[in-house]
C-alpha cells in the first residue's frame, strides 16, 4: 500500500502541511507552492495547492533524508512540476527540477540539478558513480546550490580581486566569499522587491519616490565568477578553497516550477 504524502515526509524525518487554496476568480494563485515554514517545533514543509493538483511521492530515501515530490495538474499542457525536498547539512530545502527532466527518483532529481559544466568535470575526472553526490570530490565542491570547480592553474592580479563578496541566486540568503574575481556580467541594482536586479535603464524608469523608498545595492548579474578562501553560509559548513575555483549554480533556475518555490536554501 502506497504511503500518503504525510507518511512519505515522516519517512525522511520531516513534517508537512498540505493546504487546499481556494480560487478567488480574480487573481488565481499558483497551482502549487512549496515553502519551508517554521513554528515552535522547528521547520516544516508547507505545500499550498489548488483543488485539482494531485500530489505523489514516487521515491523517498529515508537514510539520505530526501524525496521527490510530483505535482500533476490534469488538463494543462505542462501538467507536471517536480521538486526535490530534503535535508542538506543544517536545514530543510526545496529545489525545483527542470521540466526537461522527467525525474522519478531522488538520484535522477540530483542528476537533473547538475549543470553541464559539472558533468564535464565528472567525465574529465572519471568520477565513479558513488561519488557524484558527495559534497567534496575530485571534480567539484558543493555548498548548497553552488558548485565550485577547481582551477589550480589560475592566477589573478591582486588588483582584480574583490574581498568579502556575496553570491546569491536572487531572493535566497547569500553565500559570502573571502576572495572573488569577476569577469563580464551586467551591472544591476538590487532591492528586496527586485532580488534579481534591475539594469540601470530599468532602475531609472522607476518613480523617484519608489527608488527612495527601497534600499538598493549595486551588484553584477550573470558574470563569470571565481572564488578562493573561505566560503560561508549560515545553513552550511564553511569551506576553505586554497586556490581559485569557478562558481557554477545548479539548474533549478531553469525550472518553470522555480516560480512555485518560496524558500530554496
Amino acid at each position: 500500500m502506497a504511503m500518503s504524502i504525510e507518511e512519505s515526509f515522516q519517512n525522511i524525518g520531516a513534517r508537512v502541511t498540505v493546504v487546499r487554496v481556494p480560487v478567488s476568480g480574480q487573481a488565481d494563485p499558483a497551482p502549487i507552492r512549496v515553502d519551508i515554514g517554521r513554528d515552535a517545533a522547528g521547520e516544516f514543509f508547507q505545500i499550498d495547492r489548488l483543488w485539482n493538483v494531485q500530489l505523489s511521492v514516487p521515491d523517498a530515501d529515508a537514510k539520505d533524508r530526501h524525496l521527490i515530490l510530483i505535482a500533476e495538474q490534469p488538463g494543462q499542457i505542462e501538467r507536471f512540476s517536480r521538486f526535490l525536498c530534503g535535508h542538506d547539512e543544517k536545514a530543510w530545502f526545496v529545489a525545483a527540477i527542470p521540466e526537461t527532466h522527467e525525474a522519478q527518483s531522488v538520484a535522477a532529481a540530483k542528476d537533473a540539478l547538475k549543470p553541464a559544466e559539472v558533468w564535464t568535470e565528472i567525465r574529465e575526472h572519471e568520477l565513479p558513480r558513488d561519488q557524484w553526490n558527495l559534497r567534496w570530490n575530485a571534480a567539484f565542491i558543493r555548498q548548497g546550490e553552488w558548485f565550485f570547480l577547481p582551477r589550480p592553474w589560475m592566477e589573478v592580479d591582486h588588483c582584480d580581486v574583490l574581498r568579502g563578496e556575496p553570491i546569491s541566486r536572487g531572493g535566497g540568503k547569500p553565500h559570502w566569499c573571502e576572495f572573488l574575481h569577476r569577469l563580464g556580467g551586467v551591472h544591476v541594482f538590487v532591492s528586496r522587491e527586485h532580488p534579481n536586479g534591475l539594469t540601470e535603464a530599468e532602475y531609472r524608469k522607476l518613480d523617484f519616490a519608489e527608488r527612495r523608498r527601497q534600499r538598493w545595492e549595486e551588484r553584477t548579474r550573470d558574470a563569470e565568477v571565481f572564488v578562493r578562501g573561505l566560503i560561508r553560509h549560515p545553513d552550511h559548513a564553511t569551506i576553505n578553497l586554497p586556490y581559485w575555483h569557478k562558481v557554477v549554480m545548479n539548474t533549478e533556475t531553469k525550472a518553470r516550477a522555480m516560480e512555485q518555490v518560496a524558500f530554496l536554501d
